[in-house]
């Protein structure tokens, strides 16, 4: 029988490239956005696809409940990926943008994934995936709002494999490193609403450095979003998944030094990255 996957955040990114590669593979795919407009464009590619905003709790219950009136009740994975940066130091970072980017990158997760849980219990099993990042494995200066996030998305997503490992629902944590996605242009949108930087102590840093990183990126390598599909399917198709899938060379390095390295050590490497 084919099997059903509900993927958020997919107007772009590994989002997208996840949805179009498993429909190719036989999967009933079911790829959500945050925006109408965007969801407009994948129905015109033949995908269902329901709106889904992490922020909007009504659009949580509604987009599942169109998932399962297409599939008649089941739904075999759930793939757990739209999420967004708020660039900044965290002294600059209000604690209203904080609340707003724990609810898109965690607290709506956990709404969609409570949701989805008893529709799996009921059938015996399911697969769901949690798009993590090298920074949910250490922190690096400046990001510190999305790694707050991802720090707690690891540690709420191993509580839940654990808790999930008697009823036939595995939880898996997919974890990229730097990936070729729209999400730099997406994060300086967001720092542009929330960062007062020429208010900041740090003004003549943003204006030395900071702001160069932000909207010229890094010069480092990037991986295309394949590499995290390829992940993706590893984890939906093996018959016992791993908990966790590392993608792209930065991560599994920052899980080797994480283990290894002295706090104070490990600060200076990744200071230096």
């Amino acid at each position: 029988m084919t099997k059903s996957i509900l993927i958020t955040g997919c107007s772009s990114g590994i989002g997208l490239d996840s949805a179009r590669t498993l429909r190719d593979r036989g999967w009933q795919v079911f790829a959500s956005c945050r925006a109408e407009d965007d969801c407009i464009r994948l129905r015109a590619e033949g995908f269902h696809s329901p709106r889904i905003d992490y922020e909007d709790p009504e659009s949580i219950e509604t987009g599942l409940a169109e998932v399962l009136r297409v599939t008649g009740g089941p739904l075999d994975a759930l793939f757990n990926n739209g999420a967004y940066a708020i660039p900044g130091p965290m002294e600059d970072v209000p604690s209203d943008a904080l609340r707003r980017i724990f609810e898109a990158n965690l607290i709506g997760w956990h709404d969609l994934t409570r949701r989805v849980i008893p529709v799996m219990r009921s059938q015996g099993h399911g697969r769901i995936l949690q798009c993590s990042s090298v920074l949910g494995l250490a922190g690096a200066k400046w990001r510190g709002a999305y790694v707050a996030t991802k720090f707690a998305l690891e540690g709420m997503s191993d509580v839940l494999r654990m808790e999930m490992k008697d009823t036939g629902i595995d939880v898996v944590l997919i974890e990229p490193g730097p990936i070729e996605t729209p999400f730099r242009d997406n994060a300086i949108k967001q720092f542009e609403r929330w960062i007062d930087w020429e208010s900041s102590a740090r003004a003549g840093q943003y204006r030395d450095s900071l702001l160069n990183q932000l909207y010229r990126g890094s010069s480092g390598p990037s991986w295309p979003t394949s590499a995290v599909t390829t992940a993706v399917i590893r984890a939906l198709e093996a018959r016992r998944p791993k908990p966790r899938y590392r993608v792209t060379t930065p991560t599994t390095v920052v899980a080797i030094f994480r283990r290894l390295l002295p706090t104070r050590l490990l600060d200076r490497v990744l200071d230096r990255a």
